[in-house]
């Protein structure tokens, strides 16, 4: 079974010294990964913060950068936090929610996934 998954970000973390990183490592997460992120005073503060501290834990690696942290992920653009939070959600096998649907043009009715952090 695979617990470790390579990743490009779509547009990169960049440093302090204006270097540009892309490439990682997202490992599966773990009940405790989660548990001990609810507990973190930022998430008790701001529950919209969870996904920061969950992302935090779960990537081990960015190449060139020493150590994944709260505040570097808070520092990547929205692009790279969506496709990080979608990657989250393929690889730990999270089902999307769905909506009831109805065709407008035969009126047959069907379930479509909601997915709100990439498109199609």
């Amino acid at each position: 079974m695979e617990t470790i998954y390579d990743f490009t970000l779509p547009k990169g973390y960049i440093d302090k010294d204006g270097e540009l990183h892309r490439n990682g490592k997202m490992r599966l997460a773990t009940a405790g990964d989660e548990i001990s992120a609810t507990k973190d005073p930022r998430v008790l503060a701001n529950p919209s913060y969870l996904t920061i501290v969950v992302l935090s834990k779960v990537i081990t690696e960015i190449e060139g950068v020493m150590a994944i942290t709260p505040t570097l992920v808070e520092r990547l653009f929205t692009a790279d936090l969506a496709f990080l939070q979608d990657m989250y959600q393929k690889i730990n096998d999270i089902e999307p929610p769905k909506v009831q649907a109805i065709c407008p043009d035969c009126g047959k009715s069907f379930e479509v996934p909601l997915n709100f952090t990439s498109e199609g």
